[in-house]
């Protein structure tokens, strides 16, 4: 199998089909030279391109790889290629199986706005909203109709990238403007819609996995509402404060959504939850980065379920255990809190992550490895467990804080400060609560001045210097 991936993902990926017995291919761009999924895959290939980025996105020096090396399919990852519908057109005119969904589900589920026609067909909640807005124009007439204030959404593409809130219709031509260059710079469309801004709602998805003998099944929710930018930071499972009931409406429909596009393999439903309505944002068509915590609760592999099924074999009957405790995921990023989550793409001098019961690391570095500017900023993901939430809260405090990874700023103590947050620990979040929370970054200054009492066991700064001097001359010979 070749990996058409990089960092953490590359790494889970490779780490489930040694443990099946399946020889993998890993590829990297330049400044992956000396990533760790490069030394872990059996065999590797080096991927040239006018940038690194572009590298990742090579469908045809990404094919060619596989063909060469004897790959009999490709897993995608998430990012990059892993929801492009022609790549997994172009591994099946290769004879490459795609370890994802077929090209149509991706395509039907790709674009909003007709993704959302398709929800409302198929008896899914939609959030009020337009169609594709051809103009300015047009957007002030429809969101006349589905009532301010109003949120101006990419038609293709995801991660919230573009969106711009619009208040009242003089803030709207601004944000319509806004939206669409991000949307045609990000996406290579600029098609947009509204849908309207629901305040301090919560941001909760469902799993999805599916076979090619027509069973779907929806393995428990994940609760995503701790955001920057409308991306997430910091997932849990399950999601607080939701009834059983509303939990297993929320599973029906996503199953419901699913079953519209014919959905094969691994994938995610996610809603916007207010009060006790719940609405249909949007599915990604791949593997999440949040998938380890759904893996924990419920003691499966998910990369494993997601070879099986692409390998033609069938869920099982009677599904999958019940849930079991809870799981805390944190996003570790090379970023910088205190300067409006800013990435800081440097050195890493000391890496040393947490161990202990209940504890699992997802990571794709290595100490003395520089930080690319040119990729996502997630370095790794810390994962944590207990018997209950609280449990599973006390064991994310131990861990953050035996962490030791110094050289970027990351978001370390800024998870280190949310768990010390009471409307945290009560279960009162949504997707504003750091806006709405601004002694978050006196405490997460603090945490950083403080770091973790056992960064004196991993070499002083002027040894790591001296190391990573070595390091640098002996990558550039």
């Amino acid at each position: 199998m070749l990996i058409a991936n990089r960092g953490e993902i590359a790494m889970r990926i490779i780490r489930t089909c040694r443990e099946m017995g399946i020889e993998t291919v890993g590829v990297f761009a330049e400044p992956d030279r000396r990533a760790p999924h490069v030394f872990f895959a059996h065999e590797a290939v080096h991927l040239q391109g006018p940038s690194p980025r572009a590298a990742y996105l090579d469908i045809e020096q990404i094919l060619a790889a596989a063909e060469r090396h004897g790959a009999d399919a490709v897993h995608p990852g998430y990012g990059f290629l892993s929801e492009n519908p022609a790549f997994a057109d172009a591994c099946a005119g290769a004879g490459i199986r795609f370890i994802g969904p077929s090209a149509d589900s991706m395509r039907a589920m790709g674009d909003k706005v007709a993704a959302r026609k398709r929800m409302s067909e198929a008896g899914v909640p939609i959030a009020p909203g337009s169609g594709s807005l051809p103009d300015s124009q047009t957007a002030l007439r429809e969101a006349e109709r589905v009532g301010y204030p109003v949120l101006v959404k990419a038609s293709a593409g995801g991660g919230g990238i573009g969106m711009r809130v619009a208040q009242r219709p003089e803030e709207l031509p601004a944000a319509f403007d806004a939206c669409r260059r991000a949307a045609q710079s990000s996406f290579g469309s600029g098609d947009v819609y509204l849908e309207r801004y629901l305040e301090h709602p919560r941001h909760i998805e469902m799993q999805v996995l599916a076979d090619s003998q027509g069973t779907t099944l929806a393995l428990g929710e994940r609760e995503c509402s701790i955001q920057r930018r409308h991306q997430k930071l910091l997932e849990e499972t399950p999601a607080v404060g939701l009834s059983e009931q509303r939990r297993q409406a929320m599973a029906e429909s996503a199953v419901r959504a699913a079953a519209a596009v014919r959905y094969e393999n691994a994938g995610t439903i996610e809603f916007i939850v207010a009060g006790d309505d719940f609405y249909f944002l949007e599915m990604n068509t791949r593997l999440q980065v949040e998938h380890p915590i759904t893996e924990t609760v419920l003691g499966i592999d998910l990369v494993r379920e997601q070879i099986r099924v692409a390998s033609g074999e069938s869920l099982p009957a009677q599904g999958y255990p019940s849930p079991r405790g809870h799981a805390i995921e944190f996003r570790i990023n090379a970023e910088d809190p205190a300067n409006n989550f800013l990435p800081t793409p440097r050195r890493i001098k000391r890496y040393a992550p947490p161990t202990g019961p209940g504890v699992r690391v997802d990571s794709g570095i290595r100490p003395h490895q520089d930080v690319s500017p040119h990729f996502d900023s997630l370095l790794l993901k810390l994962i944590v467990s207990g018997a209950d939430r609280a449990q599973a809260i006390g064991r994310g405090r131990r861990a953050l804080s035996e962490f030791v990874l110094t050289g970027p700023r990351t978001t370390i103590p800024f998870h280190r400060a949310i768990l010390e947050e009471p409307d945290f620990l009560e279960g009162r979040i949504s997707t504003y609560f750091i806006q709405e929370h601004r002694g978050l970054l006196e405490r997460t200054r603090a945490f950083t001045d403080e770091g973790s009492p056992l960064e004196p066991l991993y070499g002083s700064p002027e040894i790591a210097a001296a190391i990573a001097g070595v390091v640098a001359v002996s990558e550039g010979g």
